[in-house]
This record gives structure tokens, C-alpha cells and sequence, in this order.
């Protein structure tokens, strides 16, 4: 009974270490990443996505938000004295991924920009489309996934399956661009606004460190499902209060997933030293 015991405590002091590796509430101090670390900063911009990734030498933009939101991501890369874009992704083209596109492209060198194949209908996409008309960068819309590799963090895009999703507000965001960046032992994982459709495509993607939970928290019915296969440890909400259902709180709770929302924490950085990732929130406690 005593080595029962024992082995009882062992095992749940295991436990609360490795949960604490995903929390840390010491700020982070601002600049570019330490040499072989990721360093990945959520934006609060409401409910809309915005995401910048550094490595040593390299920067992944994802998503800009809405029309105005580009001014946080350049005023970030301009304090890391940061002047070039390795790759900018734009999940999909609804107007809180897609608006602050055009700002970060006339502020920076931008090598690649990658986006779903399809055509965008609100204002902010065709101000980005224009935008792209006038700069030097290398845009791919992407029908098959695509892979790269920025200092040690290998990239795979993954393009959405079909050319057709339907009509409404689902079918924009089922085109959303899935990102998966392998840093070493760590698998961080960008979902767009993908909804239940899209999480069937992906639901084989593998397991993943830290999720960035798709359709910034909304209710899906196959989330549990996708959180069963990915198995995160962590994840990170980019959402208002009014859009993050209290019914994936609960699941996410349930599932022991240390979970951050920009709604409740402002801005988040999670850093990844290749073993372990360790999150800021500016305000606040995860869920």
C-alpha cells in the first residue's frame, strides 16, 4: 500500500510539472526571438485573428485582422527591427482576417504571401487584392498543401480540399489555411476559422503542443473529436467575450487544456524553446 502511495505521488507531481511548463507569469520581454526559439505573438484585436511568428532570423505573419489591426502587428516588428516578411498567410478572406493585410504589406518587404484559392467578397479583400498589384512579393493561392522550412521550425500549409463549400458564412471559413509549424519536440497548430467541415479534412493532422482554437472559440460539433485526436496541451483563443461559447470553455476545461483567450488575457506570447513552451498573457489567468 505504501509503494501504491508513493507511486500515486510521484505520478501526480509528474503531472503539475509538466502542466506548469505551459504557464509562466514572468512577462516576456519584447524584441526578436532568442536564438532557437519560436516566439509566437496573439494580438487582441477583438474577434479577428493576428499572429506573427519569429525565429532567430525568420518572420510568419498570420492573418491581420480588421482594417486599423496592421498598426499593431507593424508597430511589433518595427520594435524587433524586423524589415522583412518571410511569408504571410491569410487563412481566408472574411474581413477579421484579411483587413489589416494591406498595411503590413506597404510596410515591410514581404517575400511570400499565401492564401486559399478563391474569391473574396467584402471591401477589405479587394483593398488587398489592389495592394498586392503594387508591391513585389510572390503570391501563391494554394489547391495543394506546402511546405517550408525558416531557420528550425518546419512549416506545412494545408490547402482545404475541395473548390466548393457552399454558400453562407461556412463556406468562406471551410477554406481556411491550416498551419502546422514543428519547432523540435513542439507542434504548434493555426486553424483559420476552420468549422466542422474542415476539421473532418485535418482530423488525421496529428498531435500538437499548443492549438490555436479555430473559429475563435465558437461552438462546433466535432471539436471534441478534433481536440481528442490532436491532444493539445495547451491552446490559445483569439475572440471577444461575446463570440467564445461558454460550451467549449467548458469542453476545453474538461479536456485539462491550459487555455489563454485574448478576450480575457490581451495581447499572449508563447514561446517555445523546442522542449517546452511557456506562455504570457498581459492580463490575467488561463481559463
Amino acid at each position: 500500500m505504501l509503494n501504491i502511495k508513493k507511486t500515486a505521488a510521484l505520478l501526480l507531481s509528474s503531472v503539475l510539472a509538466a502542466s506548469s511548463l505551459f504557464a509562466c507569469n514572468e512577462k516576456q520581454s519584447g524584441g526578436k526571438a532568442n536564438a532557437n526559439d519560436l516566439k509566437v505573438t496573439f494580438f487582441d484585436v477583438g474577434k479577428a485573428d493576428a499572429m506573427v511568428l519569429q525565429s532567430e532570423t525568420a518572420t510568419v505573419v498570420i492573418d491581420c485582422g480588421e482594417k486599423g489591426d496592421g498598426k499593431k502587428i507593424s508597430n511589433l516588428l518595427k520594435d524587433s527591427d524586423t524589415t522583412v516578411i518571410d511569408y504571410l498567410i491569410i487563412t481566408h478572406f472574411d474581413k477579421d482576417h484579411v483587413g489589416g493585410a494591406s498595411k503590413v504589406l506597404k510596410s515591410f518587404e514581404v517575400k511570400n504571401v499565401l492564401t486559399p484559392d478563391y474569391e473574396g467578397n467584402v471591401e477589405e479583400y479587394e483593398k488587398f487584392e489592389e495592394t498586392l498589384t503594387s508591391v513585389s512579393t510572390n503570391v501563391m493561392k494554394l489547391k495543394e498543401d506546402v511546405s517550408f522550412t525558416l531557420d528550425d521550425v518546419d512549416y506545412t500549409v494545408y490547402a482545404p480540399k475541395k473548390d466548393f463549400y457552399g454558400d453562407g458564412d461556412s463556406a468562406e471559413n471551410n477554406f481556411s489555411l491550416v498551419t502546422k509549424a514543428v519547432h523540435h519536440d513542439n507542434t504548434l497548430l493555426f486553424t483559420g476559422d476552420a468549422m466542422e467541415e474542415r476539421l473532418d479534412e485535418i482530423m488525421d493532422i496529428g498531435k500538437c503542443t499548443l492549438l490555436k482554437v479555430p473559429y475563435h472559440g465558437r461552438k462546433l460539433d466535432n471539436l471534441d473529436d478534433f481536440l481528442k485526436a490532436t491532444e493539445p496541451k495547451c491552446a490559445v483563443v483569439c475572440t471577444s467575450s461575446s463570440e467564445f461559447s461558454g460550451k467549449m470553455q467548458d469542453l476545453l476545461k474538461k479536456r485539462g487544456i491550459t487555455t489563454y483567450a485574448t478576450c480575457f488575457n490581451g495581447d499572449i506570447t508563447a514561446v517555445s524553446d523546442g522542449s517546452q513552451i511557456k506562455i504570457d498573457a498581459e492580463k490575467g489567468s488561463s481559463l
